[in-house]
C-alpha cells in the first residue's frame, strides 16, 4: 500500500532530522543501501551484456547480421548501465518550525565575461605578469 503525500513528507522530514542530528549514523545507514543498489545495478548490467554477447554469437552462427547488431547494442547498453554514475540526493535539515532548509551546495563558478578570445588573452596576460601590450 503506497504512502499518502502527507506520510511521505513526514517520512522525509524524519530522515532529514536524522541526518541533522547524527550525520555519521545516517550516512552509515545510507551507504549500506547504496552498496546493495550498486551491486544489483552491476548484476543487471552484466546480465544484459552477457545476453548481448550471446546474441552476437548467435547472429554470427546463423549469419544474421541484425541479430548480431542487436546483441552488440545490448552489450553496450549493459556496460553503460553498469558504469554510469547515479547522482546522490542532497538532503537539507529540518528547522525548528518544521520547514526544510536547502542543503548548502558548492557555489557555481561564475564564468568570466567576454568572448573566447578575450578570455584567452586575459589568461595569457595573467601568466606573463599582467603586462598587456
Amino acid at each position: 500500500m503506497p504512502l499518502s503525500e502527507h506520510e511521505q513528507r513526514v517520512l522525509e522530514q524524519m530522515e532529514q532530522a536524522l541526518y541533522a542530528e547524527d550525520p555519521r549514523f545516517a550516512s552509515n545507514l545510507k551507504s549500506t543501501g547504496q552498496v546493495a543498489a550498486a551491486r544489483r545495478r552491476a548484476a543487471v548490467g552484466a546480465l544484459v551484456a552477457i545476453a548481448g554477447l550471446g546474441l552476437v554469437v548467435l547472429g554470427v552462427t546463423l549469419q544474421m547480421i541484425w541479430i548480431g547488431g542487436l546483441g552488440f547494442g545490448a552489450m553496450v547498453l549493459g556496460g553503460v548501465w553498469v558504469f554510469s554514475p547515479r547522482p546522490t540526493p542532497k538532503i537539507g535539515a529540518v528547522q525548528q518550525d518544521g520547514s526544510v532548509s536547502k542543503p548548502a551546495g558548492k557555489g557555481k563558478k561564475q564564468r568570466p565575461s567576454g568572448t573566447f578570445m578575450e578570455r584567452l588573452e586575459h589568461r595569457w596576460d595573467k601568466r606573463r605578469g599582467g603586462s598587456s601590450f
